[in-house]
């Protein structure tokens, strides 16, 4: 039996503020623990006031110490993983005109090189080295980079603080030397105008929600840029993209039901935006474009999971759609690219998916499947338009990434790369199943499940049972390398699939949303007793883990069924859900009100949220072990969620526990970005779970120790 060491917790200090709405009150004991410069914080960690940063570094103390004796297996599973990455290694070259473009890493290399050689062979050139530009830096994320259209310069941007603000440079490929340009306080993407003489990017507002779209002209300051587009609706974002035939910016604006685009001529230098169907609430649709129409991605006349029209380039009004692929329910067309001659969709039908190759001319299709019972596919169209190869990816829980070239015309399939695992990895070691769980309203729950084929299926395994479920997200049956980790140590490795994702379409998203969120809550319990049932774990042997809206699923289950779980881990999860989302001034208030409802607006709404906000709901029961993760400068689930929600769990639970929290003091809503970095995230987790799941000793009460261990922040 591993057992807990007797450090106590730190103990916040009590500070109560009263809020009130549709004539109900509702206290918080912990708002304090909220930085009024919360904003300052995000551009620079070291603003955040001293007390808040003694609770954060005290609770960074306490979980080490109760975790102390994984140090050792946190290192082993750290090497496991390391083990199993192929340190020196390239992407397949992607073709653009007279070039290759390609990705690599050397050895011990934390961030990716980018190269390109020219694409009938010869030197590789390297455009910029992310290892090197991050040497010096407690953080640093390489975001969007896009070469200019005629492969004279490499627009690139970063973020050196984990908050989501990126600065776009400019590098002259010719000299290896970044331009003057520099702009700053965006989203990290850029387009480039077909000229090379300019890019478009998507600007953030003092929210940090972005909301204007700009061109920059190169040599010229960003206090010159033209501003584009400028959405005044706080509960829409704005993004770019391009359309694959490269003619035209896409500056699409919407919230989780509702989208709005607009193009912009990319051949034309002062080109305006043009309005493709103004909003309407529910009605979604994404753009793409072939010759002299547009082909549109859309929800229109009830098609629920998608259909796809066309329109006129010179008429895109939506009087103007007609149907080419027709709506057929079931089947969900996730996503759509036009390469010359052709539509190619990916669709999910049952839960699996497939890419379909549609024919312009002709009509005719072509299906890209796997006869597997769980996997992920995933397709890149790469840069060109007018090619007859489409790149895809397929894997399987037990059988890493194979990715292949495929010929749209004769339909041979090239396999270009597959996944290495230096420390060697046999499929025909472990078993991938898909099963189902029945909830109480009678929907069936896929699961996708890993374990090790010599896995005695007699309820004695441990598991780790994954779960999200929010924004129509769909979590895919890949091939992950961490989790092997836990597999190998005779864990059974499940995916619940549960409502609020599209797994199986549309309306599996829609029941798990607003009034009906709490399905997603009870559907995740529901998979954990099936497989109880089935004998792959037992009651209080599983450890559930979930991140940012599944970290809202960890704290609702941890209220509602806490018996069933040996640990939770809450990775950045959204907890405090009433206080934030009551809160229009926080960067993602008012674009998750479709998800969530509008409590300041509605009672329904608000009376919904109040009732399964794991902050507010917290009882005076035995809980499981708890480890919340969080991050400082994270600007999507801010840093104070998850430690007013450790406090108030102490503060009410009557035994159980341990409760920990771990705050990145130097990284926001992904953690760390390196990707050897970020694995001892991974083995802390995993470290917490394989002693959740051995049995820590119970917490019975608390007592104030001095700050060095744990003690009263006040």
């Amino acid at each position: 039996m591993t057992v807990f060491h007797a450090a106590m917790p730190p103990v916040a200090a009590k500070r109560t503020v009263t809020h009130s709405a549709h004539g109900l009150n509702w206290s918080d004991e912990y708002a304090w623990i909220r930085a009024d410069n919360w904003q300052d914080v995000l551009r620079d960690p070291e603003t955040l006031p001293a007390e808040i940063r003694k609770l954060l570094r005290a609770e960074n103390r306490y979980s080490a110490a109760l975790l102390k004796d994984t140090a050792t297996l946190q290192k082993l599973l750290v090497a496991e993983m390391r083990a199993r990455i192929k340190e020196d290694d390239t992407a397949p070259p992607t073709p653009d005109g007279p070039f290759s473009y390609y990705e690599r890493y050397n050895r011990g290399g934390e961030h990716p090189i980018l190269c390109r050689r020219p694409r009938e062979g010869g030197k590789e050139q390297i455009m910029l080295d992310g290892h090197k530009l991050s040497r010096g830096k407690d953080f640093f994320d390489l975001g969007d980079r896009a070469h200019s259209p005629d492969h004279t310069m490499l627009a690139w941007s970063s973020d050196e603080a984990g908050s989501e603000l990126y600065t776009i440079r400019v590098r002259a490929l010719g000299t290896g030397i970044d331009l003057d340009d520099l702009v700053t306080e965006t989203g990290g993407d850029m387009v480039w105008t077909a000229d090379s003489q300019g890019f478009y990017y998507v600007a953030v507002d003092a929210n940090h929600r972005p909301s204007r779209v700009f061109r920059h002209v190169l040599g010229r300051p960003q206090s010159e840029d033209v501003l584009i587009h400028e959405e005044a609706d706080a509960g829409m974002f704005v993004s770019i993209s391009e359309t694959q035939s490269g003619a035209f910016l896409l500056i699409d604006v919407g919230d989780h039901e509702t989208s709005e685009v607009r193009v912009v001529d990319l051949t034309v230098p002062d080109a305006a935006a043009q309005l493709v169907h103004p909003r309407q609430v529910r009605l979604r649709y994404d753009v793409e474009h072939h010759g002299e129409q547009f082909l549109i991605l859309t929800n229109k006349d009830g098609a629920e999971d998608f259909k796809i029209m066309s329109a006129p380039v010179t008429q895109p009004q939506i009087e103007h759609w007609r149907d080419l692929v027709p709506y057929r329910e079931g089947c969900m067309i996730i996503s759509h690219v036009c390469l010359r001659g052709r539509l190619v969709r990916m669709e999910r039908e049952n839960s699996l998916p497939r890419i379909v190759i549609h024919d312009l001319a002709t009509g005719d299709e072509s299906a890209i499947a796997f006869d597997e019972e769980a996997y992920g596919l995933g397709m890149d169209a790469g840069y060109e338009f007018d090619t007859d190869w489409l790149r895809f990816t397929y894997a399987s829980m037990a059988r890493p990434a194979e990715t292949y070239d495929y010929n749209m015309s004769t339909r041979e399939r090239r396999l270009i790369k597959t996944q290495e695992v230096p420390s060697g990895h046999d499929p025909a070691n472990y078993t991938v199943r898909r099963l189902f769980a029945t909830a109480k309203d009678g929907a069936r729950i896929p699961i996708s499940l890993l374990h090790r084929a010599d896995l005695d299926i007699d309820g004695t395994a441990p598991c780790l049972l994954y779960g999200y479920g929010s924004y129509g997200s769909s979590m895919s049956a890949s091939f992950r390398v961490r989790p092997l980790s836990l597999v190998d140590r005779g864990f059974v490795y499940a995916i619940a699939h549960v409502r609020g994702g599209t797994e199986k379409g549309w309306n599996w998203y829609q029941d798990g949303k607003l009034a009906r969120k709490p399905n997603s809550f009870t559907d995740f319990i529901a998979v954990g007793k099936e497989l109880a049932r089935l004998g792959y774990t037992a009651r209080g042997r599983i450890v559930a883990e979930g991140g940012s809206a599944g970290g809202l699923l960890m704290g609702a289950v941890a209220n509602m069924a806490p018996d069933l779980f040996a640990g939770i881990i809450a990775d950045v999860p959204f907890v405090d859900v009433l206080n934030t989302i009551m809160d229009a001034t926080m960067p993602l208030t008012p674009p998750e009100w479709p998800e969530w409802g509008n409590p300041i607006t509605d009672p329904d709404a608000f009376r919904t949220i109040q009732s399964y906000s794991p902050y507010e709901n917290v009882r005076s029961q035995g809980y499981p072990p708890i480890l919340a993760i969080a991050g400082l400068t994270d600007p999507r689930v801010t840093y104070w969620e998850p430690a007013k929600w450790v406090q108030r769990l102490r503060d009410r639970m009557t035994g159980g526990g341990p409760v920990l929290l771990h705050t990145h003091m130097a990284a926001g809503h992904g953690g760390a970005a390196g990707r050897f970095d970020s694995l001892k995230e991974s083995a802390l987790a995993y470290a917490f779970a394989i002693k959740a799941a051995g049995g820590f000793k119970p917490m019975t009460g608390h007592t104030l120790g001095n700050d060095d261990a744990s003690g009263s922040v006040s």
